[in-house]
């Protein structure tokens, strides 16, 4: 499919020719792109400004080395990076990605996702992304801890509370966090809110871990409501393990849902009487094990090598919260082939392009991720909010400003799409009202 609006086409072309084989940031780009159609159409004065040809290009991008010794006292050599995307609504705020797959692309798509993303949340953030092409898994405490210190040395010279604000993302958890925290403190020697998703003794904040997959199912849950349906009675297939499925999974257990198969990247689990979560927590969050464990301790379910055949497993509403790509096209079409009624987007673009085209085409209610999983970095400003004031609210209010957030994201992306004549499109809204916000911000400061 062409991006048919000529000015728009020769945009994309600009960013194709200087972002050569950059796979993953032109999917998104394109995906943009596409639905600005409209908008183009009927404000001149964002044309005219160069807006959209500023906001394809990062502010600023870093790559850097990180030297680290390993438990051998062997040197290990790994990239860094962090793109500062956009700050024409505040500081730069997006997660670090630890895992063998990052490369600048990758980074790249992320960071311009995330300026939408933190655009819908109402919350004053700008978009940013970072990460390295380091692998956690099999690797010790000490080799972590000395790895996140030696990336921190790097990455201290670009961020602080007012300018760039990490969190975590895939391989970042509260461990990871925690040595960096702690090397940006020594080499600073200030304790600041420099980074969100720290841990609760040191300016983290309650419901933080929850924020991302409990933020999914509010979004979901309001999609519903606006057909007049809801999670009561429903099977939910939800691919991955980490927090955002582990929690995503919980809060559609809450609202009425039944949720009868989880993954890992090796493979996944099928529960026809419902995913026993206590003992995937148990697996996943304290031994660090692997998914297909869980049929050795519960009667009835079954394990499947390869992660991607989750998809074939009949379902009422498919929540991918695994990573990018995920989700390709034959999948979306065995999904709707089952039945499925609505998917909403955990991860960070796990549908391809012709995924969301077949479920858009069979009249598949569809949550992109950018609205849907926003929930993680609402909580992060909330989080920054509480270490500015030196205060911490309690799970129960963080988790009602959360719903709140939520609800105000999928109200945004609905009206925007009606106004803009792509009514029910909530990629086209979600991408419309998270430009708009920017595109006034950029215009009113000038060219820059």
């Amino acid at each position: 499919m062409a991006i048919k609006n000529a000015y728009l086409a020769d945009v994309y072309a600009q960013v194709e020719a200087r972002n050569a084989g950059e796979k993953e940031f032109l999917q998104a780009v394109y995906e943009v792109l596409e639905s600005f159609e409209p908008v183009v159409e009927k404000r001149e004065d964002i044309v005219k400004a160069g807006i959209i040809e500023r906001i394809v290009e990062p502010e600023r991008f870093v790559q850097f080395r990180v030297a680290w010794v390993d438990d051998a006292g062997k040197v290990q050599v790994n990239r860094g990076f962090r793109v500062q995307y956009n700050s024409a609504i505040g500081p730069y705020k997006g997660g670090i990605r630890l895992h063998p797959s990052v490369n600048a692309s990758v980074i790249k798509f992320l960071g311009f996702e995330q300026c939408f993303k933190n655009s819908l949340t109402t919350l004053p953030m700008g978009g940013g992304k970072g990460g390295a092409d380091f692998d956690p898994k099999g690797k010790s405490d000490g080799e972590i801890m000395r790895f996140c210190q030696s990336f921190m040395t790097e990455l201290s010279k670009y961020i602080g509370p007012d300018t760039d604000v990490p969190a975590g993302d895939i391989g970042v958890g509260a461990r990871e966090i925690g040595y960096m925290f702690g090397q940006y403190k020594r080499l600073r020697n200030e304790f600041t809110g420099v980074l969100t998703g720290k841990g609760l003794t040191y300016g983290g904040s309650l419901a933080r871990k929850e924020a991302t997959g409990f933020g999914l199912c509010y979004f979901t849950k309001e999609m519903l409501a606006a057909k007049g349906d809801s999670f009561e009675g429903k099977n939910v297939v939800i691919s991955g393990s980490g927090n955002v499925a582990i929690y995503a999974a919980q809060k559609a257990t809450e609202f009425g849902a039944k949720v009868v198969a989880m993954s890992d990247s090796n493979g996944y689990i099928y529960d026809p009487n419902g995913v026993n979560l206590d003992v995937i927590k148990q697996i996943k969050e304290v031994e660090r094990a692997r998914i297909k464990e869980y049929v050795a301790r519960v009667e009835g379910a079954t394990y499947t090598e390869g992660c991607r055949g989750i998809w074939s497993v009949k379902c009422d509403i498919a929540l991918p919260c695994a990573t990018q790509n995920e989700l390709n096209g034959d999948e979306a079409k065995t999904l709707i082939a089952n039945g499925v009624k609505l998917v909403a987007e955990g991860a960070n673009m796990p549908s391809t392009p012709e995924a969301v085209a077949a479920f858009q085409g069979a009249g598949v209610l569809f949550g992109p991720a950018k609205a849907a999983n926003a929930g993680g970095v609402a909580t992060s400003g909330l989080e920054m909010s509480q270490n500015s004031m030196r205060y911490s609210w309690s799970f129960e209010e963080v988790d009602a400003k959360l719903q709140g957030i939520m609800k105000s994201i999928y109200k945004a992306a609905s009206e925007a799409a009606k106004e803009y004549g792509c009514e029910d499109n909530l990629v086209a809204g979600a991408n419309i009202a998270g430009f708009l916000k920017i595109a006034e911000a950029m215009m009113a400061q000038g060219v820059m």
